[in-house]
């Protein structure tokens, strides 16, 4: 992989991982009728972190390491966190710690490394 490629790799992904996180936000204090814009760019962003981060893995790391397979599981659950935050809106708090938690979470796994 030549350094362009890993730079617009890396720049594409966190931006989408923000985006993606923002949403989530967004969706536990934005209006009802929000509902639709808001989970259509949940969406776009979930698959771009998927893909960036799939092909940064395999890449960088040649599919090695568990510690993307935690990674994915917080992707999975962070993606899921705003349907879930407009249809359960008491637990908005519920839903952004979860959030936060899982944005560590994948924060340290991919600078510890480990595992």
């Amino acid at each position: 992989m030549n350094p362009h490629e890993l730079n617009a790799l890396i720049i594409t992904h966190v931006f989408a991982v923000l985006v993606l996180v923002g949403t989530v936000f967004y969706a536990c204090a934005g209006a009802p009728e929000t509902r639709k814009k808001v989970l259509m760019w949940n969406g776009i962003a979930s698959l771009l972190v998927f893909l960036t981060g799939f092909r940064l893995w395999q890449g960088v790391y040649h599919f090695a390491g568990g510690w993307a397979i935690v990674k994915l599981v917080c992707w999975l659950g962070i993606s899921a966190f705003a349907g879930f935050a407009y249809r359960r809106r008491e637990k908005s708090c519920l839903w952004l710690m979860l959030t936060l938690v899982l944005a560590l979470t994948a924060i340290a796994m991919v600078r510890i490394k480990p595992f």
